[in-house]
């Protein structure tokens, strides 16, 4: 049930950071109603809003209104959220586009939508229990865990052969033992080589993370010591620190455009946040989905057929490019995809040790 509650409250967090970056009129203050100056610029009002910063004229000063807020933000999002939602869906290109283009103030914006989507995602997480483990035990020694594997080896072996030498020769069961003998001791040679090499390197588990070496053993030390510690401080960074994908991942959809001039890095920045947020969108579909006992299979399958077919989409009609020249920039982005991952969870890694 906690996790539930925690799941509902970081949902709340996101459409309300989300709401934050949305909007520009300032909310509606902490005045009482007022019929003269608007009481955020000074400006005379022309309408119900003030045509200068946009914040309403008529002002309260409740309870309920911090109620209505907190509903507004978190359904709603200042009433844009259904107009950019079918477009996010099913014509992902033709909101990029447009929003690149300057029709800004009928839709979410990029980053508002990105915010909402990410702590929704991991909010969903939370409800339905995806999370990372923290009951491990010990650190990911290699050296222990091969000699533990070949301790538990040595005596399922000898209870094999007690059982071997009470059949008679030439039964069909003391054959398959003999089998499962022979397969078990090529087990436990090789686990008796990687505890050899282990204690022969001091033990422990190298790694080049960074290329500083002090750095990177201060990682390994982290995960030595506590590596449930660690995996929940990278779960929990995964989605405060999940703008970092962005700037990460600007570069490379600049290289397969680099020839044309035409598109700025702006444009490769809306076409991402937009392509995050369908893709955390998913992500919640899915987690929801298999909760209430859809199988897995048919959900993998979605999984692995929509996003490259949005993604074409999404390419085509932002850049207003050919079918060849969707096709062959979605492979190389599907490519890109990988470096970009690795590249976050070193990130994550790394922030998580400091």
């Amino acid at each position: 049930m906690s996790d539930v509650t925690e799941g509902i409250g970081t949902a709340i967090e996101g459409a309300l950071l989300g709401g934050a970056v949305e909007r520009k009129d300032g909310g509606e203050g902490l005045a009482a109603q007022g019929e003269g100056a608007c009481l955020n610029c000074g400006e005379t009002p022309l309408g119900n809003y003030c045509q200068n910063c946009g914040q309403r004229r008529h002002v309260h000063r409740t309870l309920s209104a911090i109620g209505h807020d907190l509903i507004h933000a978190v359904l709603h999002l200042d009433g844009k959220f259904w107009r950019t939602l079918p477009l996010l869906l099913f014509k992902p290109g033709t909101l990029t586009r447009r929003y690149i283009e300057g029709e800004r103030a009928k839709f979410v914006s990029p980053m508002a939508m990105f915010l909402f989507s990410v702590f929704a995602m991991f909010a969903v997480f939370q409800a339905v229990g995806i999370s990372a483990p923290a009951d491990f035990r010990g650190g990911f020694d290699v050296g222990t865990t091969a000699a533990t594997l070949q301790q538990q080896g040595q005596a399922e072996s000898e209870r094999l052969r007690e059982r071997i030498a009470a059949l008679p020769e030439g039964d069909p069961q003391r054959v398959e033992l003999e089998e499962n003998l022979a397969t078990l001791e090529r087990v436990i040679e090789g686990s008796s080589a990687v505890a050899e090499a282990s204690a022969s390197d001091g033990g422990g588990w190298e790694l080049n993370l960074t290329g500083i070496e002090s750095i990177d053993q201060g990682i390994v030390k982290k995960w030595n010591e506590n590596p449930g510690l660690m995996l929940y401080k990278m779960q929990a960074n995964a989605y405060k620190f999940s703008w970092l994908l962005i700037p990460l991942s600007v570069p490379f959809v600049w290289l397969i455009f680099a020839w044309k001039r035409r598109f700025k890095a702006y444009d490769h920045a809306i076409f991402i946040t937009y392509s995050l947020s369908f893709m955390s969108l998913l992500f919640i579909t899915a987690s929801i989905v298999i909760a209430v006992g859809i199988p897995v299979a048919p959900v993998v399958l979605a999984m692995m057929i929509i996003p490259p077919f949005h993604l074409y989409k999404h390419l085509r009609k932002t850049y207003e490019i050919g079918r060849f020249s969707a096709l062959w920039r979605l492979l190389a982005i599907s490519l890109f995809i990988w470096i970009i991952i690795l590249l976050f969870v070193q990130t994550l890694m790394v922030i998580g040790a400091f």
